[in-house]
């Protein structure tokens, strides 16, 4: 199995008790998760797993996705993801705990939903270099001219301007693996994760 689902918990700093030296970590809750679901490839075209994770009280879901967990003999959780890989000897109904997906020193890359920062301009967002601020300059943070000539006669799709900052998918590659604390199901790692506490993430390893 190559993932599971979690909940960032926030970032923090833990001592190695080795040579003790200070290690910056975010603390992620990951799993336990339930198998849902089984992907084959003779049946769907690709093998994975489909994981649900993060118990709620009934009324908040779905009666779709009530069904499908009640079929797949798990609680009510709310959350649901599949990674790609051999199943292996996994069925439906299994509970994953993080020492059974991931060790101390591996690598692994986590994906979630980036803090959204609203409405930002093209310094802030995309790094564009400022105007000149003398002899009367009205263009110290504008953008700048975006169009073309008579010919194509207008502003090309895809061209970087102001807009929405953030709130969008990404994923963080080559985190280490600290340390991993199965009895309180915590996974800790070197380095920072996208998304703001208590955001749901994806757990992947790196190979």
């Amino acid at each position: 199995m190559a993932g599971m689902l979690g909940r960032k918990l926030g970032m923090t700093q833990v001592f190695d008790a080795e040579d003790g030296h200070v290690e910056r970590v975010t603390v992620l809750e990951a799993g336990p998760c339930f198998v849902t679901a089984i992907r084959r490839v003779e049946r769907d075209g690709y093998d994975a797993l489909q994981l649900a994770f993060g118990e709620v009280r009934e009324k908040k879901l779905t009666r779709p996705k009530l069904g499908h967990l009640k079929k797949a003999g798990v609680g009510t959780l709310k959350h649901l993801g599949e990674f790609r890989g051999e199943p292996g000897e996994a069925e439906v109904g299994n509970e994953l705990k993080v020492d059974q997906v991931f060790e101390k020193g591996q690598k692994v890359k986590v994906s979630g939903v980036s803090k959204g920062k609203g409405f930002a301009g093209t310094i802030k967002r995309h790094n564009f270099q400022r105007g000149p601020v003398t002899h009367g300059s009205h263009n110290v943070r504008a953008p700048g001219s975006i169009g073309a000539s008579a010919d194509p006669a207008r502003v090309f799709k895809g061209i970087r301007g102001p807009g929405q900052m953030g709130n969008k998918r990404a994923t963080q590659r080559g985190l280490e693996v600290v340390d991993v604390r199965a009895d309180e199901n915590l996974l800790l790692l070197r380095g920072s994760v996208p998304g703001p506490k208590g955001s749901v993430v994806e757990i992947r390893s790196e190979s």
